[in-house]
């Protein structure tokens, strides 16, 4: 079992991404929750495991285990890198020290991850009126295994 951070400590905030607006906005408030709190942001990058054309931005990852392959994780990296620049940017100062991780996933790592964190941020998930109500598959087993907050931001006004 892990252990939970304690109310005040300065545990970083985690957020996973895979490229989707929904996760983009995670990495916003995530940027924004640890620049709150003075601590640092851990980005997890994760590709979806398969080639789907409805996940832009989402590195197809091979099913097998370990790293993703060099060239892959090499183009996430730049990708979430560059795209958490330029979120960090719009938040502005005091800037939040980031670090960028690639891996699978997403719900195992995330958890994995969050051990030592104050907070766990995921995007919600879905299409259509029922989609934008319910929270995806990620999201829904975080939310039920987490051992510490968890905040899964809603989509943005229209």
């Amino acid at each position: 079992m892990s252990s939970v951070p304690t109310p005040g400590s300065a545990g970083p905030v985690v957020v996973g991404t895979d490229g989707s607006e929904p996760a983009r906005q995670a990495v916003l408030l995530a940027l924004r929750e640890a620049q709150v709190h003075g601590v640092g942001l851990a980005v997890h990058a994760y590709g979806s495991g398969h080639a789907d054309p409805s996940d832009l931005g989402t590195p197809a990852w091979p099913r097998t285990s370990g790293e993703p392959p060099t060239h892959l994780h090499d183009v996430a990296a730049r990708e979430v890198t560059d795209s958490v620049e330029e979120l960090r940017r719009q938040v502005g100062e005091p800037f939040v020290e980031v670090e960028v991780h690639c891996e699978r996933g997403p719900a195992q790592v995330l958890l994995n991850a969050s051990r030592d964190a104050s907070l766990l941020v995921v995007g919600s998930r879905g299409a259509g009126l029922w989609g934008r109500l319910a929270p995806g598959s990620t999201s829904t087993e975080i939310i039920h295994h987490a051992h510490l907050p968890v905040v899964v931001p809603g989509e943005p006004p229209a």
